[in-house]
């Protein structure tokens, strides 16, 4: 993938200081793959990121898009913390099935597969956004964006977040939502009637009820005013139905 860019966090302080700024337990990589987020004070997303173990360093594998405003924020934290950030030329490959050795399997859902970072031969061929839209996964810079809170955006059921593990950066608003409020707005799938362009605004009835983003074999993933998304919608020409969770 060349879409994405690999940081390398060193120093003895690498695993406190992830910690008190991701979404996700960091004593989670001894287990393999962490998937987290960053966000900013007020509890919005600012990147979402693979935390990948190697050795005592520990990899970050973020959308190419988002990775110099993520370095930026790290570097703004970092102050006196024994911690060296880097970009490496790594790249990350991808597949289906069993992960090779070396490679670990995306947490975020087993239809995923598995991500290498040590040139392990991966997938070419594979359409991974129907695979997302299929398991209803939202991509960054997508479906996730600078307005999105990660509660709305599904990150307990991707195991994106821990309510467990303390404190972080954003920690406050998201045990809130999570603990005293009903989610009113979120990600869902939908059927769509024929393809629209990425973000294009969903209507019902004549009252926006949300916006349409990626899509894949008449299905797509779409941020809703649950309110509103009960029938029949539309997407300029295309109709729109909300697919009921299981």
């Amino acid at each position: 993938m060349t879409d994405r860019t690999i940081f390398r966090l060193s120093g003895a302080d690498t695993h406190d200081f992830l910690q008190g700024l991701v979404t996700n337990d960091v004593a989670k990589l001894e287990q393999g793959l962490v998937y987290a987020a960053m966000l900013t004070p007020q509890g919005k997303y600012r990147a979402d990121f693979f935390l990948v173990p190697d050795g005592d360093d520990v990899l970050l594998d973020v959308a190419t898009p988002l990775a110099p405003g993520l370095k930026q924020a790290l570097m703004m934290y970092k102050l006196r913390s024994s911690v060296d950030i880097e970009e490496t030329d790594r790249r990350v490959t991808r597949g289906l099935g069993d992960a090779p050795d070396g490679a670990f399997a995306d947490p975020r859902d087993p239809s995923l597969g598995w991500r290498g970072y040590d040139g392990q031969a991966g997938d070419d061929d594979v359409d991974w956004t129907a695979l997302r839209v299929a398991a209803a996964i939202p991509e960054s810079d997508v479906e996730l964006t600078a307005d999105s809170f990660i509660l709305e955006m599904d990150f307990e059921r991707l195991n994106g977040v821990d309510f467990r593990k303390g404190c972080y950066v954003g920690q406050e608003v998201t045990a809130r939502m999570k603990h005293k409020t009903e989610l009113r707005k979120g990600l869902a799938q939908v059927t769509v009637s024929a393809p629209v362009p990425v973000g294009t605004e969903i209507l019902a009835g004549e009252k926006p009820a949300g916006t349409l983003y990626s899509q894949s074999g008449g299905k797509g993933l779409a941020y809703l005013r649950f309110d509103r998304a009960s029938g029949a919608m539309t997407a300029d020409d295309a109709t729109v139905a909300r697919v009921e969770p299981s």
